[in-house]
């Protein structure tokens, strides 16, 4: 990282797992607050300090901002997971904290939990089937370029986008997103 580097910050889908899987890594504390947890970790063999969420992600742009670079937290895309014919929003949780960390720290934020969901909402339950790869999580080619026009709506949302000059011919078509 260098000054003037742009840092989208974005992560979530693996924190909500236990903090001492034995299968994968290791989840965090859920919230934003100042909680930690000594655990031993079984897949690393040694002890661990975990921390909140929201931790983690201001330890993040803080480590951006130190070194000059323009930080801008990102919600965790939604998952697949329809209720009442919409997609299930990660509100409260892990869309909200990072929201709070944005605007604790001053930086931008990109609300893709939301800017996706309605996307999808819109789409259909039918028609976000084939963006999905698996059950609910990763997604396809074709998912993966819904989520990277919706990183570039929320850019042009920001009200100040450090990428503008940045942007490709279809890059530059996209519309900024607006609430509804």
């Amino acid at each position: 990282m260098k000054p003037g580097d742009v840092v989208l910050i974005q992560f979530g889908h693996n924190d909500s797992g236990p903090l001492d899987d034995m299968s994968r890594a290791r989840g965090s504390i859920e919230g934003t607050g100042d909680e930690v947890k000594e655990i031993e970790n079984p897949i690393l063999k040694r002890h661990e300090t975990v921390r909140t969420y929201g931790w983690y992600t201001t330890q993040y742009v803080k480590d951006a901002k130190a070194k000059g670079a323009v930080p801008i937290v990102c919600s965790m895309v939604p998952r697949k997971i329809w209720k009442d014919g919409k997609i299930v929003r990660n509100t409260p949780g892990y869309a909200e904290w990072a929201h709070e960390v944005a605007d604790k720290q001053a930086v931008g934020f990109i609300d893709l939990n939301e800017i996706i969901a309605r996307r999808y909402d819109a789409l259909g339950a039918a028609a976000v089937e084939p963006l999905f790869g698996d059950p609910h999580t990763h997604t396809t080619a074709a998912g993966a370029i819904l989520n990277a026009e919706s990183v570039v709506a929320g850019l042009k949302a920001l009200p100040h986008n450090p990428v503008a000059k940045d942007f490709s011919a279809k890059g530059k078509a996209i519309k900024p997103y607006r609430v509804k």
